[in-house]
């Protein structure tokens, strides 16, 4: 009977829910149906008689293909070697690893370009005149830098709660280790592997930073978005390629709902230590040295040309980059924009993740499923068509060129994985506690208050630095909405390096 008082919606959760859902509809599902609403038949035909097109597709599928492949390949080897050997320094390695996450994607291009561009210091140092990185082989090798924290988080997850009594059991039984492959490796790993796959591909093929910084006349469908809409204010014919890039990341939401996981809910976490061969930590060893070795080289190249006067022609170690980026170059007032920006966007979206996922993990109903739903359709919306959306919704309002238009469009960008970490720590939470407190006389809001607060206070923590720094380093929606005023830093690394001014383009990344 507790059970049911406490899965019984209230009045009272029904009206928040409905809140909660209005103020979701109208920072995600306005916005795009407003883009809908300026199509004209004109710019559908414009775009698909075009000459263009056709090629960027092609490109686009042909490289977010190839480098996805690359990714889960690199993710699950590296995965592997941090859950599945007793290497040391693997708290090192993790950091490593992750750490290109915490840089926009135009920067992945720009460190390409430092190290293997016509003059850049690999190149000079091997005194190679010519560069390849240009075109197909810099937008692949600068997507998988660039996506390949993302699938590595997912794997090495997946792996560290994997119950390795499956495999003593194996063992004793003395099935070999292909058929253990087969036969319960890979059913475990079938939809995280599908789920990381299309996570991948998604945020590779809606990412215009790469192809912008190094695909030279190499173009993608994001970047003739990017350039219909920004460069042209073509609106019409960048909606088109909008919604094209809407197609994808529509795919890989609707395969991860629909792709269920009977194996995994067997598997529980098992604490106990991993012992293996010389052999294979010697395989570890070097494969995460190499990897990390490339993730460091677009930071160590960003360091190089920060301190330097003027690469290559005066290599004197200097701060004056960081004095005329910050100072003369109006980086430090662009510097606070995204400090204030990443800010009330952590907070907001703290709060909102937090109070959803309370209102949808902890009670039943159908407006508790709809809302789920809801947030987690939100996933499927790149951010480049969140963008362009917020253009059109709110060309001339008031909150058009300030930071509260960022600050929205961020938060309604990257709410659904903060979102996420929070519904599943509530939902791994005792289901009886409501009908407890129900049964001592303790509120709702005191519950809140004095058990569920306390209990996620970790996840909450997270939830602020993953809204923080991706707001911070990110460039796809907040590129189409920012002024002069309100620019966010992160903006200023693709007006740097067309100007010329590398070294500032350097201090901004590093």
């Amino acid at each position: 009977m507790n059970e049911a008082m406490r899965r019984k919606p209230s009045v009272t959760g029904i009206v928040s829910k409905l809140v909660i859902a209005a103020v979701l509809i109208g920072l995600v599902v306005v916005p795009i149906i407003m883009m809908f609403t300026i199509l004209t038949a004109q710019d559908i035909r414009d775009v698909f008689s075009g000459p263009k097109l056709l090629p960027a597709v092609g490109n686009s599928l042909l490289f977010t293909a190839t480098a996805t492949v690359i990714v889960i390949i690199m993710a699950y080897a590296l995965a592997w070697c941090i859950q599945r050997t007793d290497i040391k320094f693997k708290g090192i390695f993790n950091v490593i690893l992750v750490m290109p996450m915490l840089i926009p994607s135009i920067s992945h291009g720009m460190g390409l370009i430092i190290l293997f561009g016509r003059n850049g210091i690999i190149n000079n140092l091997l005194g190679i005149q010519s560069s390849f990185i240009y075109g197909p082989v810099g937008i692949i090798t600068g997507s998988v830098m660039y996506a390949f924290p993302v699938a590595f988080i997912m794997l090495s997850d997946v792996l560290r709660y994997e119950d390795r009594s499956v495999y003593q059991a194996a063992d004793i039984l003395g099935i070999g280790k292909s058929k253990r492959f087969l036969h319960i490796t890979l059913p475990y790993l079938r939809k995280p592997l599908i789920a990381a796959a299309f996570s991948t591909f998604a945020l590779i093929v809606t990412d215009y930073g790469v192809p912008l910084m190094i695909g030279g006349t190499t173009k993608t469908v994001s970047i003739l978005m990017y350039e219909e809409a920004i460069t042209q204010l073509k609106f019409g014919r960048g909606c088109v390629y909008g919604i094209l890039l809407l197609i994808p990341a529509i795919v890989a939401f609707v395969s991860d709902v629909l792709n269920k996981d009977k194996a995994s809910s067997a598997f529980v976490k098992k604490e106990e230590g991993v012992k293996s061969s010389a052999g294979k930590n010697a395989a570890a060893y070097a494969i995460c040295a190499a990897v990390c070795v490339i993730a460091l080289l677009p930071i160590a190249a960003f360091v190089i040309l920060a301190f330097v006067k003027s690469y290559p022609m005066d290599m004197t170690f200097t701060f004056d980059n960081f004095i005329k980026t910050m100072d003369g170059r109006g980086g430090g007032k662009f510097l606070l924009n995204s400090v204030l920006i990443a800010v009330f966007v952590a907070v907001s979206g703290t709060v909102i993740g937090f109070i959803t996922a309370y209102l949808t993990a902890r009670s039943k109903g159908g407006v508790s499923k709809l809302l789920h739903l809801l947030m987690l359709t939100f996933m499927a919306i790149p951010g480049i068509v969140l963008g362009l959306s917020y253009v059109i919704t709110f060309k001339g309002s008031f909150i058009t060129g300030t930071l509260v238009i960022l600050v929205m469009v961020n938060t309604a960008h990257f709410i659904s994985s903060p979102y996420l970490m929070m519904y599943n720590t509530f939902g791994k939470m005792n289901e009886n506690l409501e009908s407890v407190g129900e049964t001592l006389g303790v509120g709702k809001l005191r519950m809140l208050r004095d058990v569920f607060l306390p209990q996620s206070f970790g996840t909450i923590a997270e939830m602020f630095a993953y809204l923080f720094v991706n707001s911070m380093m990110t460039i796809s929606a907040v590129s189409f909405l920012a002024t002069g005023e309100n620019r966010p830093i992160s903006l200023m690394i693709h007006q740097f390096e067309a100007q010329m001014q590398y070294e500032s383009a350097a201090v901004v990344s590093l």
